[in-house]
């Protein structure tokens, strides 16, 4: 009798374990395949949430197909106290152990609204967006100029209280006024009235700030991004160029963002410069002379005359040798590393070519036929413009 309690024991027992390592292969294959999410979809974790409740979250919203088998092989990885609040992209498909890293890994809210104010030379522009999850487009609720009243698609965004990741983002080439200038139409930002920069300290990008956050520390995130990207393209700098102090490339790479919009040229133009500081030639720049005119305080608002090109101001490049004192603007870092690494080329000379980009020369015979064929371009454009 014992025999037959003892041998239906083990075989009940056997039956458990079979039963128990079933259900832990089903939890094991739940965990690794892919989930039942249909389209990519934004997921909030709330600060202060536990594992609980963003794993019931997780099923009741289709993103998971078991919160408690989530739970667990959290727990498994030990990374149940891992949560960062915030709002994320979930993709379609998302397995648990990638729903996991992403609501633990944390870094930048991706938010379905952004609002970007852009300072550029034209005056800056708020563009109000919609991110659809899963799709590379965004679509435009909004476009306005700063200092008009907001769209009423905008306000009723605000009014709604959804999520907004707000940014800022300042062009490559403005100058330090025009920054400080353009950031005064920021109606999120807050705090006193900042002092302009030394030309050339602020990297021109795209910045997310957190609504009423102050302008000063805005500007001191630039200061410090314009540092690091200076510091790096120096360490990095090819051998020979004729720029003996890192405060030197930041000046030739203001001249080289104002004078092309062309990213395949701007090696090639901090060539021509450098080619001409080698051979003590003057770098003769436009920009210089309007720089030396405005000091940066604003467009020149109408065409250089000879008489700007013969000005005796310390910017003047056609009267003064070598480089300026200072910067002329705030150049991107793709100028810094090209004032820094600038092409192997013997050109000297650099003319507007009629699509946006330049002509280069290697001589003055070469130039002038340049320059004439870019006058010609200019009359025949008048021409067509006239009739």
């Amino acid at each position: 009798m014992w025999k037959h309690i003892a041998a239906n024991a083990l075989t009940l027992g056997v039956v458990v374990i079979a039963c128990i390592a079933g259900i832990v292969q089903i939890g094991k294959t739940r965990w690794a395949s892919p989930g039942p999410l249909a389209e990519a979809t934004f997921f909030e974790v709330p600060r202060g949430a536990t594992m609980r409740q963003v794993s019931e979250r997780l099923e009741a919203e289709g993103i998971v197909s078991s919160g408690s088998i989530f739970r667990i092989g959290t727990n498994y990885a030990e990374r149940g106290d891992g949560l960062k609040f915030g709002t994320y992209e979930i993709p379609a498909g998302a397995s648990m152990p990638e729903v996991l890293e992403i609501v633990t890994a944390g870094g930048q809210s991706v938010f379905p609204y952004s609002v970007t104010y852009v300072i550029r030379q034209q005056g800056p522009e708020v563009r109000v967006r919609e991110r659809v999850p899963g799709q590379p487009e965004v679509i435009e609720i909004a476009t306005y100029d700063a200092g008009e009243e907001r769209p009423e698609e905008f306000e009723a965004l605000l009014e709604r209280g959804v999520p907004i990741t707000w940014r800022v983002s300042v062009a490559p080439g403005l100058t330090s006024w025009e920054v400080i200038e353009g950031l005064k139409s920021v109606d999120i930002l807050g705090g006193d009235e900042v002092p302009v920069p030394p030309e050339g300290t602020l990297a021109p990008d795209t910045y997310e700030v957190a609504r009423g956050s102050e302008v000063g520390d805005l500007v001191g995130r630039m200061r410090e991004a314009q540092e690091r990207i200076l510091a790096d393209a120096w360490a990095n700098r090819a051998p020979g160029i004729p720029i003996e102090t890192p405060e030197e490339a930041l000046i030739l790479a203001s001249i080289v963002e104002k004078e092309t919009a062309v990213p395949d040229e701007r090696r090639r133009v901090a060539a021509v410069f450098a080619n001409r500081l080698d051979t003590g030639m003057r770098l003769q720049t436009d920009p210089t002379v309007i720089y030396g005119i405005t000091r940066g305080e604003g467009p020149l608002g109408r065409a250089i005359t000879v008489r700007d090109l013969r000005g005796q101001t310390p910017y003047n490049t056609y009267v003064v040798d070598g480089l300026p004192p200072t910067p002329i603007a705030n150049p991107g870092a793709e100028a810094i590393r090209a004032a820094l690494d600038p092409e192997e080329t013997d050109y000297l000379f650099f003319v507007a070519d009629g699509t946006g980009g330049h002509a280069f020369a290697e001589t003055l015979a070469e130039h002038n036929a340049n320059v004439a064929e870019w006058r010609a371009i200019e009359a025949a454009r008048g021409a067509t413009e006239g009739n």
